[in-house]
């Protein structure tokens, strides 16, 4: 599903597949924070750790879901298996989830990073709700 680029070698032109994660992490952690933020558009991971510095982030976006289909489950379980695999590659051994949102990505999206072998400790629901904020919008007259 990466994308290609055209390599350059000493015999002639040959395709390489991009790879997402890198071969060695120069960071070792054990304990991390995984953030999930689900619109009805989009799916948003953030891996961070204990003290909250960001040490990996993509989206479906940036997986290479276009239009409608990046707010998919689908979409979000692949975001979720990339950032489960930056976060072997670490040395992760467990996290907790802080998930914001709305969108149809929330679940599948903690399943995905679950797939690499990595503990879940917590789960926490920190989507804000509005109490009544600003007035609507008039009814549209035709």
């Amino acid at each position: 599903m990466g994308k290609k680029r055209i390599v350059t070698t000493k015999d002639g032109v040959g395709e390489k597949k991009a790879s997402s994660v890198s071969a060695v992490s120069k960071r070792k952690v054990e304990v991390g924070i995984l953030n999930i933020q689900s619109t009805y558009n989009n799916t948003k991971i953030v891996l961070s750790d204990a003290k909250g510095n960001v040490l990996a982030t993509s989206s479906s976006g940036a997986t290479g879901f276009k239009g409608a289909k990046k707010g998919t489950p689908f979409a979000a379980a692949k975001v979720g298996e990339i950032i489960g695999a930056k976060a072997s590659a670490m040395g992760m051994k467990e996290a907790s989830v802080v998930v914001r949102g709305v969108g149809s990505g929330r679940e599948s999206g903690i399943r995905g990073f679950i797939s690499k072998g990595i503990n879940i400790t917590s789960i926490r629901d920190v989507t804000s709700v509005p109490h009544n904020g600003p007035k609507p919008k008039k009814p549209r007259r035709v």
